[in-house]
């Protein structure tokens, strides 16, 4: 080996070293930043939840916020009865805004379904006047049940049928901003099953047809719940979670018997699986009607909700 290749090999180690503990110097805003992984939910408070307390449309959103939820859906006749009360929606838009809180979605009961020609007139009449509200407050969207087309004794409509008529509001969301979510009911003979909602968006081609599938519905239903699993992800913007007891058959299991998540026997971590998104949260909005809850106070009931809902979601 002769002197020059011994001192370039030398020359070359040295500049190495000196090179990487320069790296290791950097200051940390020079450091090539690390991505943290976006959440798989968010989570927001039905207002269900909390209505037997009967708090009004501001302390409703105002405990939402206290018990740590930024998210919200509201019912549409407590906001109007609000309104009606002397509110105004800049009053509530100021209020949301500065409790840091979005709407994500409204419960309401416009008769939109029914094959009655002067009902569903009716029906839509009144969907475009709270559309038309909730677009004042930054609502983005309105659930659409099979109200009118709900009882027992209700006659079936053709799927075909529904997927038009659910056109129509779509469209009316595309004018408002505020888009009606096909929302299956299990104690309805109409858009009773995950496979019928799922249908109706599909055959409807619009790109804003999305559906609202709920924990206790599929089971009242009776649909599987890996049926969620052909439900496109992009279909899904927010799911309505709860628990039901065991030793409760579908047929006998009514809305008072919802409970918090986990603390039943649905099949939760496998639901959760199927709606997750790889590229946005999924929005899981706690809705439950529990006369036991409904005697407790609101705040504690809210914050319960939460932290059982991020127990459920854990590891996910």
């Amino acid at each position: 080996m002769t002197d020059l290749s011994f001192n370039r090999r030398t020359a070359l180690k040295a500049f190495t070293l000196s090179a990487g503990a320069a790296l290791l110097k950097l200051p940390a805003s020079a450091k090539a930043p690390v991505e943290k992984p976006s959440p798989a939910f968010k989570y927001s408070l039905n207002m269900s939840t909390i209505r037997g307390q009967k708090l009004g449309f501001i302390k409703e959103l105002e405990t939402a916020s206290k018990a740590g939820f930024s998210s919200v859906e509201i019912w549409i006749d407590t906001f109007q009865g609000y309104l009606q009360q002397g509110g105004s929606v800049t009053e509530a838009r100021r209020i949301i805004h500065d409790l840091g809180i979005e709407v994500e979605n409204a419960i309401g009961f416009a008769k939109w379904i029914v094959d009655d020609e002067a009902t569903r007139k009716a029906g839509l009449e009144q969907l475009q006047r709270e559309m038309e509200q909730l677009a004042q407050i930054g609502c983005k969207r309105i659930a659409a049940p099979p109200m009118g087309a709900n009882s027992s004794n209700a006659p079936l409509i053709d799927l075909n049928v529904v997927t038009e008529r659910y056109l129509t509001i779509l469209e009316m969301g595309k004018n408002t901003g505020v888009m009606p979510i096909l929302e299956m009911w299990g104690g309805s003979p109409n858009l009773k099953k995950i496979s019928q909602v799922l249908y109706v968006i599909t055959e409807s081609g619009h790109k804003d047809a999305r559906v609202l599938m709920d924990t206790f519905h599929i089971f009242k239903g009776g649909s599987n719940p890996d049926s969620m699993a052909f439900v496109g992800k992009d279909a899904v913007d927010i799911f309505h979670i709860n628990d039901y007891p065991a030793g409760i058959t579908p047929d006998k299991i009514s809305e008072p018997d919802r409970i918090y998540p986990g603390d039943g026997i649905a099949p939760l971590k496998q639901m959760l699986q199927h709606i997750k998104h790889p590229g946005k949260p999924v929005i899981i909005s706690l809705e439950v009607f529990n006369n036991n809850y409904y005697q407790q106070d609101a705040l504690l009931v809210a914050k319960t909700g939460l932290a059982k809902m991020k127990a459920a979601t854990a590891g996910i």
